[in-house]
């Protein structure tokens, strides 16, 4: 409908860009009544018929143009719009000051005066927007509330893991908690998925926002203003460079991309790793062997932190609950492995009933399970 009716306006504008110029060379090549009106009436119909053919693709270009400057101003957030005006503002000013005084005592340079408005107009908001991206941190653009603590930025598998409300809770996270408006909606679809373990995750994850906002004591914000780009992280790494702000995550790929692009990292199973008891080589621990290694012999067990341990020699030990000593340990990206061995018990005396004699005797037998 609209295609059909932009057709039709420059079907109308043809037709009295037509009649103008059978006027004009009516005017310049004059012969009589009749040809002046057959002239008139052939340039009307020959540019109606060319605004008709044109019509199409002047609107699909049109129709771009529009789509593209509609989704540059839905990307600009208030605080670059507003410095935008503001340094357009000062950029007029400036050239009014200079050029102006020069047009009234000479009577003339009214197309300098045009054009000096247009380039400082520009480079001022230019400048301004460019200033205001580079930190310059103004309270009066500031649209979140920051404190001593700064911003920390929380993206999507943060929230879903669950455990930085605990860590607010204890008062480790200081300043503002800010959820960019993209990590909700992520959250929002995960959430609406029709995976049932990727629907859990989502719900789960507000869930852990809904108590951060109810029990913390801390400030938490949703910062509404979209940034430019398609993958959530790329956006949460660009919003924390602009504002400044740490980005918490347990995520290992995000990490390494936000520590590239010089956007500081609070990773929360960095954290869990550093907090984890020290456990030295020739220290006794007490643990569980549940399963297999991968080594012949071995056995692993689990403390009740996660941390992974590998039992040499542990194989036929395996559904036992036995004293291991430390021989090594190793930290790895995914946390720290500790290797061990069996610690050797002392012996225990233990009662036999002799069924030959009828009498008790006593043995000994080591808890591992070996005979003495």
């Amino acid at each position: 409908m609209a295609a059909r009716f932009f057709r039709l306006i420059c079907i109308i504008v043809g037709s009295i860009s037509g009649y103008y110029v059978g006027k004009f060379y009516s005017k310049t090549h004059p012969v009589n009544f009749t040809v002046d009106m057959l002239n008139f009436l052939g340039l009307m119909a020959v540019m109606a018929m060319m605004s008709y053919i044109v019509a199409p693709v002047l609107y699909r270009i049109l129709n771009s143009i529009n789509r593209s400057i509609g989704e540059t101003v839905r990307s600009l957030s208030p605080r670059t719009v507003a410095l935008g005006a503001v340094g357009l503002i000062i950029g007029l000013v400036i050239s009014n000051l200079t050029i102006l005084p020069l047009v009234i005592i000479t009577k003339s340079g009214i197309f300098l005066l045009v054009l000096s408005c247009a380039i400082l107009g520009y480079l001022g908001a230019v400048i301004a927007v460019s200033l205001g991206q580079s930190r310059l941190n103004n309270p009066l653009f500031d649209s979140v509330s920051n404190n001593d603590g700064g911003i920390k930025l929380l993206d999507t598998s943060v929230i879903i893991d669950g455990r930085i409300a605990d860590l607010a809770k204890t008062g480790f996270v200081e300043g503002t908690i800010l959820i960019p408006r993209f990590v909700l909606e992520e959250l929002h679809h995960i959430s609406d998925s029709a995976d049932a373990l990727r629907r859990n995750r989502g719900r789960r994850g507000l869930d852990v926002l809904n108590r951060l906002q109810k029990e913390l004591e801390t400030a938490v914000e949703v910062y509404e203003t979209d940034i430019e780009g398609d993958e959530v992280d790329a956006k949460l790494v660009k919003l924390g460079k602009l504002m400044g702000a740490k980005v918490i995550t347990n995520d290992y790929n995000l990490n390494k991309v936000a520590e590239f692009e010089g956007v500081q990292v609070l990773n929360i199973n960095e954290l869990a790793n550093a907090v984890k008891p020290v456990v030295l080589p020739g220290e006794d621990i007490v643990v569980t062997l549940i399963k297999e290694g991968k080594d012949p012999d071995q056995a692993i067990g689990y403390l009740d932190d996660g941390t992974m341990i590998v039992v040499e020699d542990g194989k036929r030990l395996i559904g036992e609950t036995i004293p291991v000593e430390v021989t090594s340990t190793l930290q790895t990206a995914a946390g720290k492995m500790i290797f061990a061995r069996p610690r050797e018990r002392t012996d225990l005396e233990v009662t036999v009933f002799d069924n030959s004699s009828g009498n008790s005797r006593s043995r000994f037998r080591k808890k591992n399970g070996r005979n003495g």
